[in-house]
């Protein structure tokens, strides 16, 4: 997916901003959302940070039938894209089409060439066994994986290019900003791909990025100072 069908997608002249909702239940889920839409926000995407994917399932429904216009992705933390797919598609199948799906670890190998990345084309051919239609987000020398040494990162980009509709970074860990240096890097080695970002970016240094990246999937950064679960409206705002 090139960078310019993303802007395209949402009508934004730059960087398409994702809050990203750690949800809790259906109140607190609808409450960030209508926080999110009064904002402006690009879309949303879901988390389940404190449980196991299956009871994320149910919300993902209420959601989309509550907020049918709603642009909305998910993470099921803690799987990839092998477990995520089937469940995605069986969800489309049931007339719930999740717009996107974020992974942590799409399972780039960056010391095999672009045709030798054997976990990585077998989640892709499971997406396509899948029968979902969204876009896939795929976390590249993302926080708490595997590391990636910093003189590979240009090379992990260029691969996971292929394997992906966005290729994702982050900093260090959960609010840690993501190096200039390496976001430059990743624009470079995926060109005219699509790149998102997924650590650490506020309103102070939104300008740092928005040159460089597609999308920033947000949480700490607009959230109320202190809390892990509910969107600040100002912070977002600005």
């Amino acid at each position: 997916m090139y960078g310019r069908e993303v802007k395209k997608l949402f009508k934004c002249g730059g960087p398409a901003i994702l809050p990203v909702i750690h949800v809790l239940d259906k109140p607190q889920t609808f409450r960030n959302v209508s926080t999110a839409i009064e904002e402006g926000a690009a879309g949303v995407f879901l988390i389940n940070h404190d449980f196991e994917p299956e009871r994320l399932l149910p919300i993902i429904g209420l959601t989309k039938e509550s907020f049918p216009s709603l642009w909305l992705g998910v993470n099921f933390l803690g799987v990839t894209g092998k477990e995520a797919f089937p469940i995605l598609g069986k969800l489309e199948q049931d007339g719930i089409l999740v717009d996107a799906y974020w992974a942590d670890d799409a399972r780039i190998d960056e010391s095999r060439g672009a045709d030798d990345q054997s976990e990585a084309q077998h989640i892709l051919d499971i997406k396509s066994a899948s029968g979902w239609s969204g876009i896939y987000f795929g976390g590249v020398a993302f926080k708490k994986q595997r590391e990636v040494a910093p003189q590979d990162f240009g090379i992990a980009a260029e691969i996971a290019a292929n394997y992906m509709d966005v290729v994702t970074t982050s900093g260090k860990a959960t609010g840690k900003q993501t190096p200039t240096d390496k976001v430059a890097t990743f624009r470079a080695g995926v060109g005219d791909n699509a790149l998102g970002i997924a650590s650490g970016v506020t309103s102070e240094n939104i300008r740092m990025y928005r040159d460089h990246v597609d999308t920033v999937l947000v949480a700490t950064g607009i959230n109320h100072t202190g809390d892990f679960y509910n969107i600040d409206p100002l912070k977002l705002r600005r």
